[in-house]
């Protein structure tokens, strides 16, 4: 042997050859499948494989998202936002027309007040201040709520072709829900909060003899502060939902959490809350808590669906039909042995 086989070296000739398994006659054991790499058997190099292709789902869904340049963007945003002004308008024409009945409904919580705690009233101090408050700012601020459900499906309409076809399903869904939730905090602000706010600060300064006469400006102001803050906070389920969506957060991580969450609501609710007395603190809270755990409740679905499991529905529907009948027997009871009966006001069954 010469000296250049003894130092472990081949001559050009050879070197050894690279196969691989879609070469069968180069394997050195035939027997193994796919065949072992000659290199490979011989302690030689490794060759990376190819990534595999990709399926016929990826395909399916690459293939059903929407390619946009920027200015195509640009394009889409300005039609969405002229759709959105277009039917916010509508809305808010339809609300002029009816400008005074909508005056009425806006001044009954303040009236329903007054007439509780037998004095005061509303007084107009500036002269364009009836003109501005009652046929401008009140058709606007219900425009806001009608026109709710057109301008959140613009919004859902411009971020759709960004996302998968799986994921554009959730629209109705988005829609209903945002909708629905926004309009449900206005309600319960209407009905329940403002008004036991306004009866505690009217008689505030009642037994120093204080007389409670409103501005209308000044009493339309802490309307809509009420009115749209606690809707903008029955947003709080689509929030944990889709930061659940794009993989911020986790049930887990919020149920962990969740006693920081509760103190951050509270603190948000006294800023909220027109009166700093504890009882209207506890109505404004207690909900807004309800509401941070249904948003968990939705979030946990959305886990349980990514991993394909089910969710117990049947016996979930079980167990809230039980609820809803206990209520039910309990009301009856109530209005046929302690004679309540229902009025259109919180708690909605009094004697």
């Amino acid at each position: 042997m010469d000296d250049q086989h003894k130092g472990g070296e081949l001559p050009p000739d050879q070197t050894p050859n690279v196969v691989y398994p879609d070469d069968p006659e180069s394997a050195l054991h035939p027997d193994i499948d796919p065949p072992m790499p000659r290199a490979l058997a011989s302690g030689g190099g490794t060759r990376t494989p190819p990534p595999p292709p990709p399926t016929d789902d990826e395909d399916d869904e690459d293939s059903g998202m929407l390619r946009m340049s920027f200015m195509e963007h640009l394009e889409e945003l300005r039609s969405r936002l002229i759709r959105a002004l277009v039917g916010f308008g509508v809305a808010f024409l339809a609300c002029l027309i009816f400008a005074g009945q909508l005056w009425d409904y806006v001044q009954a919580p303040g009236l329903a007040a007054f007439k509780t705690i037998g004095r005061g009233g509303f007084i107009a101090i500036d002269p364009m201040e009836q003109f501005s408050i009652i046929w401008m700012w009140t058709p606007l601020v219900a425009s806001l709520f009608i026109a709710s459900p057109w301008v959140i499906y613009q919004v859902w309409a411009f971020i759709s072709p960004g996302l998968y076809p799986r994921e554009r399903r959730w629209a109705v869904p988005f829609v209903l829900c945002t909708a629905g939730l926004f309009i449900t905090g206005g309600l319960f602000a209407y009905f329940i909060a403002f008004r036991f706010a306004l009866t505690f600060l009217f008689n505030i300064g009642g037994p120093m003899g204080v007389l409670p006469l409103i501005s209308i400006d000044k009493y339309f102001d802490l309307f809509v502060n009420v009115m749209l803050g606690i809707s903008l906070v029955f947003e709080l389920p689509v929030l944990i939902f889709f930061l659940t969506l794009i993989r911020v957060a986790s049930p887990s991580f919020l149920l962990r959490h969740s006693r920081y969450a509760i103190l951050a609501i509270v603190i948000l609710a006294a800023v909220i809350t027109p009166t700093p007395d504890v009882f209207n603190l506890t109505l404004f809270a207690v909900p807004m808590i309800l509401l941070y755990f249904m948003g968990v409740f939705a979030s946990y679905l959305l886990v349980m669906r990514r991993e394909n499991r089910r969710f117990p529905w049947r016996m979930f529907v079980y167990w809230a039909l039980a609820v809803i009948a206990v209520l039910i027997i309990c009301v009856a009871i109530a209005i046929a042995r302690f004679n309540y009966h229902f009025v259109l006001r919180w708690p909605f069954l009094t004697k």
